[in-house]
């Protein structure tokens, strides 16, 4: 008599843990990193990584500039022996309050500005224009890839803005200690990898 009723309070307790479920899943989900070659450069790309968020986006709305940091490093090894030193690269992203749009730029590049860009649009320009050079890995070389960016702490906002950054000491000093609750920074790992495996992509100017 009563068992019906007891299948129908374990269905409704299963679609509900279901609909729990879903949610959980993608806010655990961890970024994956993707790389592609052009026969000169590495190029990597993060679809899952979002960045314009948290303490960032509400710097970024009290027309404050956030500053990031970010650092590729190739290691012929799992992550033990880098192949060379770390190229890095400052992203610098300002918000226009009234159109809700964002404006970005990689100071020291070739690169030029970009404004007018959906968070999306400048999370995915930002990733797209960086890139590590190839030179002296063999095609069939194993070898691992590190990719970090971390929000840069407000006292340097300024000297990064600057054509001359800041030192390659300063700089070091930065990724190697541990990130303040208003820094966020992610990391990043892929390998191992040969070049002769990636995805080629044609040489382009990186422009949005």
């Amino acid at each position: 008599m009563a068992r019906p009723a007891r299948n129908e309070g374990i269905s409704r307790r299963s679609w509900l843990l279901a609909g729990l479920a879903i949610p959980l899943s993608r806010a655990w989900a961890e970024p994956k990193l993707e790389v592609s070659f052009d026969g000169d450069n590495l190029h990597v790309a993060a679809p899952g990584l979002h960045f314009l968020t948290g303490s960032a986006l509400k710097r970024l709305e009290n027309a404050d500039t956030v500053v990031f940091l970010s650092q590729i490093t190739l290691f012929s090894d799992n992550f033990m022996t880098p192949v060379r030193r770390p190229v890095q690269e400052r992203l610098v992203v300002s918000y226009a309050l009234w159109e809700r749009r964002f404006a970005v730029a990689m100071p020291g590049s070739p690169v030029q500005p970009v404004e007018g860009l959906t968070d999306g649009q400048a999370e995915e320009w930002c990733i797209r224009n960086l890139a590590v050079n190839a030179l002296g890995l063999a095609p069939d070389r194993r070898f691992w890839l590190k990719f970090e960016l971390r929000t840069a702490p407000r006292k340097d906002t300024t000297a990064l803005i600057s054509d001359s950054g800041l030192s390659l000491v300063r700089v070091i000093d930065i990724f190697s200690r541990k990130a303040r609750p208003d820094e966020p920074s992610w990391t990043l790992l892929t390998g191992p990898l040969r070049l002769t495996d990636l995805p080629r992509t044609a040489r382009e100017k990186r422009l949005f």
